[in-house]
């Protein structure tokens, strides 16, 4: 009869607690008493509900103890504890273990975590993150990376729309004060999402980046960190924008506070050309820009930095002979930045050339342009020349490579320079940035017919990440600069960036 099995069970337990809790106090004997315990305290531990909280101490005593095989034991037993309540504690303590610099021990934890995941996917997550917020610096470093690394292994069931949303509530929580390398991990674990890969999941993403940008505070360029930090929050919100997710924000504010202190800007990472990584991000955004409020006021800031790197053509003596001492220096990885991002504003206001500036301004412009355009000329006709018949591993060499670089921004500019030739000026020509690759489909083109369902970032400390730690950077792929004077060709390398100078004689040109 059922209730007299039950009656059966019931008295067993109670004769045999004694025994369990024998079993228990096997933790405080010789190894071999704590083997036994690292086997029998999980085995028979749903049976002792009472006894709970006891086996669980005792567990954990034996995943601390000094012999290493025993520390495994008790670990790989852990997931059996991991039942009803108990399992955000289970999970709280196995990411404690993820500080174990044994490396079988580090992995028997990783797997225990993966495999309570599937048992309770937000309880686990609530120890985690719990160790996040609270724990030790290496256990919050290791616990952010085991997100980051494991989260896109696990199946649609368990990460399901519940506890994705979980993740983004307690990760906003986090992102209040985190260092650079932990905000990039974190954006790299939301955007894997898939509740976050439609449109409005996207600007939502945007939205969080921009407030930990601090897109609202006053931006000091003598700052290293208030710098680095923009930086670092641009280079995770470029990804997101697309032609439904728009850049506005970013681009405008750079526009109104950066382009005009761009010569001031600091930053503590060496050989890291600052301004160059500006005008870069700046280029790529400007694409995605939707409507902007103060839009020719932003363009008039960017034409006038864009003049600075567009020098007139020098005073010829009355011999014919250049009368300056020195000829103007062509920064072209400057220029094919503002001109790209110019190129994509001035779209939106097309008559801002023929109509927003006066006619000795725009003369000017013009004859900054022809002198720019025929020293382009030269220089595309040589490194043509220099890159003719060389294909496979001739191209490979660091000079080459170099050469390539120079021929696709000579050639991006010499494409814009001309659709602002027009009359009226065109700005019809698209041109890929020298530094991106040329892809058949563009990714933001297949964007548009994406999804646009789905669903406010929190309070940030107004400080920005007071965690210290350098951020982390991907240096600028090359920098193409020339002096426009005979050809003659040298480089140097600084760092990751290739400097690349060309002289040619503005007599032949």
């Amino acid at each position: 009869h059922p209730n007299n099995f039950c009656l059966r069970i019931l008295v067993f337990l109670f004769q045999h607690k004694d025994a369990y809790q024998a079993i228990l106090d096997g933790v405080k004997g010789g190894a071999k008493e704590k083997r036994l315990a690292a086997q029998f305290i999980p085995k028979f531990f749903k049976h002792f509900p009472e006894l709970a909280d006891s086996a669980i101490n005792a567990q954990l005593d034996l995943c601390e103890d000094e012999d290493v095989s025993i520390r495994r034991q008790a670990i790989k037993e852990l997931p059996q504890f991991a039942t009803g309540d108990n399992l955000p504690r289970v999970a709280d303590i196995l990411t404690q273990l993820l500080q174990s610099d044994d490396s079988a021990e580090f992995n028997l934890v990783n797997n225990a975590l993966l495999s309570i995941f599937k048992m309770d996917a937000k309880g686990t997550l609530g120890g985690l993150f719990s160790q996040i917020l609270q724990g030790e610096d290496i256990v919050r470093e290791r616990a952010i990376k085991f997100l980051s690394t494991k989260l896109k292994t696990l199946p649609e069931e368990v990460m399901t729309k519940e506890v994705e949303e979980f993740i983004l509530t307690e990760s906003k929580k986090v992102l209040e004060d985190v260092t650079g390398e932990e905000f990039v991990l974190f954006m790299k674990i939301l955007s894997g999402l898939k509740s976050l890969q439609t449109v409005s999941g996207r600007q939502q993403l945007v939205e969080l980046v921009a407030e930990q940008a601090d897109l609202e505070q006053t931006f000091n360029p003598s700052d290293p960190d208030c710098v680095d930090r923009l930086l670092q929050c641009t280079r995770q919100a470029v990804p997101l924008f697309s032609k439904n997710v728009h850049s506005t924000r970013f681009v405008t504010y750079f526009c109104e506070h950066v382009l005009p202190n761009l010569s001031s800007l600091t930053t503590p990472v060496e050989g890291l050309d600052i301004q160059l990584e500006v005008l870069k991000l700046l280029a790529e955004m400007s694409s995605f820009c939707g409507d902007m409020e103060k839009l020719e006021s932003n363009l008039k800031k960017l034409f006038d930095k864009l003049l600075e790197y567009m020098p007139l053509p020098p005073e010829e003596a009355e011999n014919g002979e250049n009368a300056g001492n020195e000829e103007p220096k062509l920064q072209f990885s400057y220029v094919e930045c503002l001109l790209y991002s110019f190129h994509q504003l001035g779209r939106k206001l097309p008559d801002f050339l023929t109509a927003k500036l006066n006619a000795e301004k725009l003369k000017d412009f013009k004859i900054r342009l022809q002198y720019f355009a025929r020293g382009l000329q030269v220089y595309i006709r040589q490194l043509r020349l220099a890159l003719q018949g060389k294909t496979g591993e001739a191209l490979k060499t660091e000079e080459n490579k170099i050469k390539v670089v120079a021929l696709k921004i000579t050639n991006n500019i010499n494409v814009l320079i001309k659709d602002l030739f027009h009359i009226p000026p065109s700005y019809k020509s698209t041109v890929t940035l020298s530094w991106k690759p040329v892809q058949k489909a563009d990714a933001s083109q297949k964007r548009a017919s994406e999804d646009t369902t789905s669903s406010s970032p929190p309070k940030k400390a107004s400080a920005g990440p007071k965690r210290d730690a350098r951020q982390i950077y991907n240096p600028p792929s090359g920098k193409y600069s020339s002096n426009l004077g005979s050809f003659s060709y040298e480089k140097a390398w600084k760092g990751n960036e290739g400097l690349i100078y060309f002289q040619t004689n503005t007599k032949k040109l």
